[in-house]
């Protein structure tokens, strides 16, 4: 499986479903992103105003949370 581009954002807003919207360090675009299943299954929290790693997508507008910073 090949995984996305990692790079580094900042969380702007938590969403219903474990979704949330994270401005990306480098890009004016905020990105839609979910919780990667590790974190889910460690109840890994996240909150508006935290660093996290993300993997984007090819497109670019989607993403998955893969670590907090």
């Amino acid at each position: 499986m090949d995984r996305g581009k990692a790079v580094e954002g900042k969380v702007v807003e938590a969403l219903p479903g474990l979704t949330f919207r994270v401005k990306v360090n480098g890009l004016e675009d905020v990105v839609l992103c979910h919780l990667a299943g590790k974190m889910k299954i460690h109840n890994i929290r996240v909150l508006p105003g935290d660093t996290v790693l993300l993997e984007l997508s090819p497109d670019g507008h989607r993403g998955r949370i893969v670590r907090r910073l």
